[in-house]
């Protein structure tokens, strides 16, 4: 079984000042957004600035912060962690390639239960996930422009899409 995509909903939106918006867009979709993003871009200022949006729109946004370059299970498993906790109902890949990468894996677990490496490979999702928006704040991965996450195994290192 496959989850249908033909209502699927891709929304861009860009230029200077965008991050601004991220909290009318979120409120859209929920109400408890968890921000996924790693420490440089925390330090940098840049997560502070959509977490004041979110919360101008009403919104009680958390961050999870601690994720690593080239994210692990364990990586996502620490966030599926906060996400549950919380109550999450919007994910918020905020960073490069491994935050998108350890939102997305999240979404998985919150959504269909079990482990990533229950999800190799195309259409194993059987559970409608949770509204992902992505905030790219490099160049270069394309991640925010793909549905599949690039999740390596702590033990193996093999990287699983």
């Amino acid at each position: 079984m496959s989850i249908d995509l033909s209502s699927l909903h891709i929304l861009i939106i860009q230029g200077a000042g965008s991050v601004r918006r991220i909290g009318e867009i979120a409120a859209e979709h929920g109400q408890r957004p968890l921000v996924v993003t790693d420490s440089g871009v925390l330090n940098a200022g840049h997560v502070e600035r959509a977490v004041a949006s979110l919360e101008r729109a009403g919104l009680a946004p958390i961050v999870f912060h601690d994720v690593h370059e080239n994210p692990t299970s364990d990586d996502v498993e620490r966030c599926t962690e906060v996400a549950r906790d919380h109550g999450i109902d919007v994910l918020i890949g905020f960073g490069g390639g491994s935050s998108m990468d350890t939102a997305k894996g999240c979404n998985f677990l919150l959504t269909n239960g079990g482990e990533m490496k229950d999800y190799r490979g195309q259409e194993t999702a059987m559970q409608s996930m949770l509204p992902f928006i992505a905030v790219p704040t490099t160049a270069g991965t394309g991640s925010e422009c793909q549905r599949y996450a690039l999740i390596s195994d702590p033990e193996t290192h093999q990287k699983m899409a």
